[in-house]
């Protein structure tokens, strides 16, 4: 089985979906399966025995023209897809998800007679040329971590504003997605929580959507005992992203005049959501900001350097940060919302769950572990021990090479 995984960003600091590619990757390949990650910028990192296809793009959303053509070669925006990056970008609309799937379209049959590929996955993407591939014979499985239409309902929770919401329904390809999603000719998620939300705004039947829990790296991500606890919490996200909840963390802070957080996110801008939130709610002095990009290395000794995680998010539809915390040790008390109490579970042996959007609740529950030493170092041995138990790369790609082989057996007859 030759397969092609596709993920129109791959950094590991896209956010999950490019932690997911890279991983999945690594673990297929692990299992025996012939992958190649065929990816836009920026690439993620692969293991030597995966091939990495680039599909480059001309990384025009959110720059202005003028500076864009200083920096860059003005003739690359002459083509049909790359002036049509140029010209909606101007009005808000994100592109990204649209023409990398063109653009691998239009190298498809290159790329087929070179490699073969089987099947193709399709991570969080969506873009119209999936239908071509299939078109082409090559069935996709579609990998959704979540509906779009959740981070447009929690930006819009935020701005208020007609223009900013008009801006938002603008970025967020919805429609697209809508449209390709049913289509494809198998849909995979990471929680169940995902499943229903997929199934409601995608009109696909849940018992036709597969669940495969995401696995969690807890060779790497492990308790460091030697490590000095120089802090009472950690955050770790793209606090911009307004379903991260973190506002309502620092506004929990007020009912803990004593308690030191660490946000780690290495894209924190100067008029942000954190640092507009630090100075409304006045607790400059309890929060450090690491607003460096980070390796996994570094990461695991910023986990290790606090005694308890917060997940406040409105949404997850897995929710990295809290099984990377977990497998690093840490109890983690987040939100009851999204697929947080699939991964923290809902006994409070490895955490506990708060009501969304409710900082003092949110700050009882984190009182509950740092008032309490021997109950927080119980907790956190907890929930290394549930992470080891469900949440195993290996497992996760067992049960993928699984779903492909169904896939295709349905598809071939």
């Amino acid at each position: 089985m030759k397969v092609a995984l596709l993920t129109y960003r791959g950094n590991m600091f896209c956010g999950g979906q490019g932690i997911y590619a890279s991983y999945l990757a690594k673990a297929l390949n692990a299992q025996g399966v012939d992958v190649d990650v065929i990816s836009g910028p920026p690439f993620p990192e692969v293991p030597s025995k995966v091939p990495l296809q680039k599909i480059p793009n001309n990384n025009i959303f959110g720059t202005r023209l003028s500076k864009w053509a200083r920096e860059r070669n003005p003739l690359k925006l002459l083509t049909p897809l790359s002036a049509w990056e140029a010209l909606v970008s101007r009005v808000g609309v994100f592109p990204e998800m649209q023409t990398f799937s063109l653009r691998v379209l239009r190298e498809w049959p290159r790329l087929q007679k070179e490699k073969k590929y089987d099947i193709a996955i399709d991570n969080q993407c969506l873009g119209w040329g999936l239908l071509g591939l299939q078109v082409f014979k090559t069935p996709v499985v579609g990998l959704i971590h979540h509906p779009l239409h959740i981070d447009r309902a929690a930006d819009f929770a935020i701005d208020s504003k007609w223009s900013q919401r008009i801006r938002r329904t603008l970025y967020f390809p919805l429609f697209m997605q809508e449209i390709v999603a049913p289509r494809l000719q198998q849909v995979v998620t990471v929680s169940q929580a995902s499943r229903k939300e997929i199934s409601k705004y995608f009109k696909i039947p849940e018992q036709n959507i597969e669940v495969i829990l995401n696995g969690t790296d807890t060779d790497t991500f492990r308790p460091e005992p030697t490590i000095k606890k120089d802090f009472d919490l950690i955050f770790v996200g793209r606090t911009e992203d307004r379903k991260k909840g973190i506002s309502t963390l620092i506004e929990a802070l007020r009912y803990l005049p004593h308690v030191k957080l660490n946000i780690v996110d290495g894209r924190i801008p100067e008029d942000g959501l954190a640092l507009r939130a630090i100075q409304r709610f006045g607790v400059g002095n309890q929060v450090t900001l690491r607003r460096n990009m980070l390796s996994k290395d570094e990461l695991v000794k910023e986990y290790c350097s606090a005694k308890l995680a917060v997940v406040p998010s409105l949404y997850e539809g897995f929710g990295f940060p809290a099984s990377e915390a977990m497998s690093c040790g840490l109890p983690v008390v987040a939100n009851d919302a999204g697929a947080l109490p699939e991964v923290l579970g809902t006994d409070e042996t490895c955490g506990a769950l708060a009501p969304p959007n409710d900082p003092r609740a949110l700050s009882e529950k984190i009182s509950l572990f740092l008032n309490d030493p021997q109950k927080l170092g119980i907790a956190g041995q907890n929930a290394r021990k549930r992470v080891l138990r469900m949440f195993q790369w290996d497992v996760a790609a067992n049960r993928w090479i699984t779903t492909l082989e169904d896939t295709l057996r349905v598809t071939h007859g």
